[in-house]
């Protein structure tokens, strides 16, 4: 069985589908094919169900998961530990939600790189539960995601405490003008897609509010969301930090949410067995904070 096989099968899991997995591997899609179908070969079996959505693992792809995720980790750990001399250095890959990345890590990741220039850090952003995946197979070596998160094979730390608030239009001046203003069924709600936590936090709201039927939108980027909510398309849920920058703010309106919706903690989370090699040690150095095992 090889590894790289291994390695390109828990990348197609984590991604649902061929094309997203070769550009993240780097490689063309047929050679992405072409290992799965090796793998499923050597094992007898299907491990995906092709669709047109995509691609969903099978009963056998799901059993086979954990250990290729374990084996593909391992491998990575190991040459990292080879080439640890105590000096930090080398690749160190960092995962990110999108808010966190634009307001809260520029310092961090400027202090880092001064500290340490010899680390190549390469920074991906996602929404919190495919980083959860991508730590736990070996991908990132951590990332910063939205709590809570129950897993015993993670340690986190509370990087940041965020307060999340209802965005929209400048117009809409407070909640009960925009509950007047709008269709019964609610206004549109803009989101990041499945897997963002702030899309289920803004769900649950819509759901309290009485629009759980509401349109949702979908975006991929953080400026794409700010601009169309500015323009009035919908609304959305975001940090507070990331709002109250100068030109975000003075486009859109800000609405303060019960402690319920608000409350968020960013956490930095790392597989608890990993190898703690000198970059990792150093990152976790500026970031600062005690770890906690998070029990399932």
């Amino acid at each position: 069985m090889e590894l790289t096989d291994l390695l390109t099968f828990s990348t197609v899991a984590r991604l649902g589908g061929i094309t997203r997995a070769a550009e993240e591997l780097h490689t063309v899609q047929s050679n992405v094919t072409q290992r799965i179908k090796a793998l499923e070969a050597e094992i007898g079996t299907a491990l995906f169900e092709r669709h047109s959505r995509g691609m969903t693992l099978t009963g056998a792809g799901r059993r086979l998961l954990p250990y290729a995720q374990r084996m593909a980790a391992l491998s990575r750990e190991a040459v990292l530990a080879a080439r640890d001399d105590g000096e930090p250095k080398g690749p160190l890959s960092i995962g990110s939600m999108e808010t966190t990345a634009a307001v809260r890590l520029p310092t961090l990741l400027a202090d880092f790189h001064r500290r340490y220039p010899a680390v190549r850090l390469t920074l991906r952003t996602a929404p919190t539960a495919d980083l959860v995946a991508a730590v736990l197979d070996g991908t990132l070596d951590g990332a910063f995601v939205a709590g809570p998160i129950e897993h015993a094979e993670l340690v986190s730390t509370v990087a940041f405490q965020e307060e999340l608030v209802l965005v929209t239009a400048q117009r809409w001046t407070s909640l009960a003008a925009l509950r007047a203003g709008t269709p019964e069924s609610g206004p549109t709600a803009l989101v990041f897609r499945t897997g963002c936590t702030y899309r289920q936090r803004l769900e649950q709201a819509f759901t309290e509010f009485g629009w759980p039927s509401a349109a949702r939108f979908e975006l991929g980027t953080l400026d794409g969301m700010i601009g169309c909510v500015a323009a009035d398309m919908g609304v959305t849920m975001l940090p507070r930090t990331v709002v109250e920058r100068d030109h975000v703010q003075r486009d859109v309106s800000i609405h303060r949410l019960s402690p319920q919706h608000a409350r968020v903690e960013t956490l930095f989370i790392q597989r608890r067995t990993a190898h703690q090699y000198s970059a990792l040690q150093g990152f976790a150095a500026c970031l600062g904070g005690g770890d906690r095992v998070i029990a399932a």
